[in-house]
């Protein structure tokens, strides 16, 4: 299907995008099916999270869709993205298998309804919608070539893409069928629009945990009582700790060392020669004079083709006159991409361009300016300014790409056959038999610790960590290659004693002291404003700060309180001269008396209306159309179209924090 979108725009090279990877990753376990059922009512066995009409979830599937929803969340976290990837995925797990069965429900759904997707819709998608700016960049697309190269690279073929494109359509029209009569009230507007841009001025009085925190120095009897009566929350709260002795085979050390043969180089490239296949290619630049679309009757301006057709000519014209070409591209070419590049695009192989384009690049000598060639874009004016004939890269310009490869290769190697050697010595004579290497006697650390000389090694923590006392020395793994180690003792995890954590039971008192005296304190605090009329009197009397805010919005931040969408959003339903009851801002408490309350105009209801009804529409559809997944999902069920195993699904959720999820 992928051939009528050669005739849609010129060529522009397009890198592959990790967009095109993400997206084409979650189509894949969306909409590609781990496989039929046996039979639509059986249960769902061993390696199948659930069945939804007859098509299988599998575990792999939910597996690939937490770890792409969380490589998505761990993106904010920086540099502690992969420390806290595994907790990202086992909280993404559930939510992973909700996805996937909501969606296969919904194509189920959409099916059965009869809702189709037609090859010109799939067509449309691809130039038009969320795929455009990967397939057809600035409007042109990319080649057959580059299209199949990509959905390669993302474990799909074009016609499965497609297939998958026309499932996400066929959900689409089924979301618009379930949200289209979705509608917003004009009173529901105002009102919503009143509630966004209504201002209010306040005084108010601040109470800050902090202050009454200076004042508590509890007493070795009362932090004794809290530590007792808390002991459960202290329990085996520190971890299993072990010791070991070990050594290290560090690759780093021996990759210095190692060689790589002239005949390792060429054995290496003769089984991987189809990776240094280059295809023939032209590098071309070109001017374009754009032809008239045709209008809704199909037909064409014939005089408008006649018009661009000489104004090509005249460029040609000046171009064999000895115009300088790259002038006449950036100020008359109607290709944006190329034009400012004075008409260059670059490198191209076949199958890149429309055939008429093509034909012309591939048979003009290096050098040449072709006559005007005519394609479905208009007429084009096409340089050759280099090209390569279809080859074989020589050894000696892929030797360098090779030798890292094999070197790294022969470096595993090598550690590893040291580390087995090693560790074969190690069970007969004593680890500290070894010669050549440093063996290490560590001091006791828990699974998180980090062992010096190794760094982060998750599979070795886990095999430390696993090993039983008196068993023999074993190998593993690490970030730098191998080491072998014994394990010399256990410490089991054990509850700390009052005086091992007496600081940090001080800490917990006074925050929990802290916390009650201020809410009793700011609780007092309106009680008296209340009573007294008056929020500074009330607040001088108790040793209170008082502060003005600006006009502030519901979105807005006031000092000491922070956010107005939490407790202190109360103000905008109270009137001038009303007194709040307290309201926590988290380590302040504070008390608000409305000075004044500012109502927006008119003139920002017109400005802002549309936006309003928008925003409030787009929530009411994601409404209805979340109440329907959800009364879907019911009626599946109970009717045995959706079964779920709940023990894969819990197994699921168990090793989502094991590595290699």
């Amino acid at each position: 299907m992928i051939r009528f979108l050669q005739t849609e725009g010129p060529v522009k090279k397009v890198i592959l995008s990790g967009l095109l990877l993400l997206i084409c990753g979650a189509m894949v376990i969306a909409f590609v099916p781990g496989g039929l059922g046996s039979e639509l009512s059986g249960t769902p066995g061993k390696g199948i999270v659930a069945k939804v009409g007859g098509t299988d979830i599998t575990v792999e599937q939910v597996k690939d869709t937490a770890r792409q929803m969380a490589q998505q969340q761990a993106q904010q976290y920086g540099q502690n993205a992969s420390m806290l990837m595994p907790f990202l995925i086992q909280q993404d797990t559930p939510r992973a298998a909700d996805q996937l069965i909501d969606r296969q429900a919904l194509l189920t759904e959409a099916q059965r309804m009869g809702l189709k997707a037609t090859p010109q819709e799939v067509k449309d998608e691809l130039q038009h919608g969320r795929y455009a700016s990967i397939f057809f960049p600035d409007g042109n697309f990319i080649g057959e070539a580059e299209y199949n190269g990509m959905l390669q690279r993302a474990n799909l073929t074009p016609a499965m893409f497609e297939e998958n494109v026309g499932k996400e359509i066929q959900v689409a029209k089924l979301q618009a069928l379930i949200t289209g009569s979705a509608s917003v009230s004009d009173a529901a507007i105002h009102q919503e629009f009143s509630k966004q841009n209504t201002k209010v001025k306040f005084e108010y009085a601040v109470v800050k945990e902090d202050d009454i925190k200076k004042g508590l120095h509890p007493t070795t009897e009362e932090l004794k009582a809290y530590y007792d009566s808390h002991l459960k929350n202290y329990a085996n709260s520190i971890p299993e700790k072990r010791k070991i002795k070990y050594a290290v085979m560090d690759s780093s050390k021996i990759q210095s060392g190692v060689q790589v043969t002239h005949d390792e180089l060429q054995a290496y490239y003769n089984q991987h020669r189809d990776e240094y296949r280059v295809a023939e290619q032209a590098k071309v630049s070109h001017i374009l004079i754009k032809t008239p679309l045709p209008g809704p009757d199909g037909k064409v301006d014939e005089k408008g083709v006649t018009e661009a057709q000489h104004r090509a000519e005249d460029l040609l014209k000046q171009i064999k006159s000895g115009a300088k070409f790259e002038d006449l591209a950036k100020k008359y070419s109607e290709d944006p991409g190329s034009a400012k590049e004075g008409g260059s695009l670059g490198w191209i192989g076949k199958g890149r361009t429309v055939p008429e384009f093509e034909k012309a690049a591939f048979s003009l000598p290096k050098g040449q300016i072709s006559d005007l060639v005519k394609s479905s874009y208009g007429f084009h004016i096409i340089r050759v300014d280099d090209r390569q004939e279809a080859h074989m890269k020589t050894l000696e310009e892929v030797k360098d790409q090779i030798e890292p490869i094999l070197k790294q290769q022969k470096t595993q190697q090598i550690a590893q056959k040291q580390a087995e050697d090693l560790l074969q010595q190690a069970k007969t004579q004593g680890l500290d038999s070894a010669k050549g290497v440093s063996v290490i006697t560590s001091d006791f650390f828990t699974r998180k610790d980090l062992v010096p000389g190794l760094g982060p090694a998750p599979q070795f923590m886990d095999a430390v960590f696993t090993a039983s006392e008196k068993s023999p020395p074993a190998m593993a793994a690490t970030s730098q290659g191998f080491a072998v180690f014994q394990l010399l003792g256990v410490r089991p995890p054990s509850t700390p004693t009052f005086e091992e954590i007496r600081s940090k039971l001080e800490e917990q008192f006074k925050n929990e002291r802290a916390n009650v005296l201020l809410s009793q304190k700011v609780q007092e605090l309106s009680d008296r404003a209340k009573s007294e009329h008056d929020l500074k009197k009330a607040a001088k009397e108790l040793g209170a700060e008082v502060k003005t805010s600006d006009f502030v919005l519901p979105d807005g931040q006031v000092p000491d309180i922070g956010s107005m969408t939490g407790q202190a959003a109360v103000a905008f339903t109270m009137k001038p001269g009303d007194i709040s009851g307290p309201i926590n801002s988290g380590t302040n408490g504070a008390v608000l008396s409305i000075l004044e309350v500012q109502a927006p105009t008119d003139a920002d209801f017109a400005a802002k209306q549309d936006q309003i009804r928008d925003a409030l529409l787009q929530g009411k559809q994601q409404e209805l159309f979340g109440l329907f997944i959800t009364n879907l999902r019911d009626q599946m069920e109970k009717s045995g179209k959706i079964k779920v195993n709940q023990e894969e699904l819990k197994s699921l959720t168990r090793a989502g924090s094991e590595p290699g999820l």
